[in-house]
């Protein structure tokens, strides 16, 4: 998390607390007045399985804020390059971060149009055991989210942005580590990409076998997958008086 929080020099006006949907810099429908589903488009409409899609606001934030680690698409010299990096969402804008020399984040500097860019987060919530290998499968919740990427520019959106990304990977840490100051700002880059066209597919429950398959000698079931944490490892440097925080013990 090389993006850091908020400049020392300078206070952001708003902090990771803040209400997403009041905040100055999130878009206007963020909020309970705005529409509640995005509408589908050619993009975001499933092929398969179709019953397995979700478009309204509620499942879309669910799924996002349940996660830190996203994987960002684009384009470069025709061909498809995928990275995976940290994000956060605020209201209706998902916040990317990455260093000023990756490719994707240093284009969306150099034109004020955006640069095409897809977004993914997925969760994997079990492994789905079937009798016959065919209808093996697994249990997730994912977002897909296409748009255009800006470069974040202005200072108090960028303090925002960076504060949102380092509360939303280890929530109470904002507050809780040195912000960044001008330099470090300077070779962190943030780029936002608006919630416009995005879409949720999920699936959850046990395998599909087919009845003929249903008395064949093999277990068949889900193997539940969660993420775990361990117990916090001090740095090597570290005094042995400062304490492990409590939102770390708590996880």
């Amino acid at each position: 998390m090389t993006g850091s929080p908020p400049d020392p020099t300078t206070e952001p006006t708003t902090d990771a607390t803040t209400d997403p949907t009041t905040d100055p810099t999130a878009d206007p429908t963020a909020g309970p007045a705005g529409p509640k589903t995005y509408p589908p488009t050619p993009r975001t409409t499933g092929t398969r399985a179709r019953e397995r899609m979700a478009y309204d606001r509620e499942t879309v934030h669910a799924v996002l804020d349940a996660g830190y680690l996203c994987h960002l698409g684009f384009v470069r010299d025709g061909a498809p390059v995928v990275l995976p990096t940290l994000y956060a969402r605020v209201g209706e804008r998902l916040y990317v971060h990455g260093s000023t020399g990756s490719r994707p984040l240093r284009e969306a500097g150099q034109t004020d149009e955006g640069v095409p860019v897809c977004v993914t987060v997925t969760h994997v919530d079990g492994l789905v055991l079937a009798k016959a290998a065919f209808h093996h499968s697994v249990n997730y919740r994912s977002v897909v989210a296409h748009g255009l990427a800006y470069p974040v520019t202005d200072h108090e959106e960028r303090l925002l942005a960076l504060d949102a990304i380092v509360e939303n990977a280890v929530p109470g840490r904002a507050a809780d580590s040195r912000r960044a100051d001008p330099k470090e700002l300077a070779a962190t880059a943030v780029v936002r990409v608006d919630l416009d066209e995005v879409s949720a597919k999920s699936r959850s429950g046990g395998p599909g076998d087919e009845p003929e398959d249903l008395d064949l000698p093999y277990w068949s079931g889900v193997l539940p997958v969660s993420p775990g944490y361990g117990a916090p490892i001090p740095a090597d440097d570290l005094a042995p008086d400062i304490p492990v925080p409590g939102y770390l013990t708590a996880r």
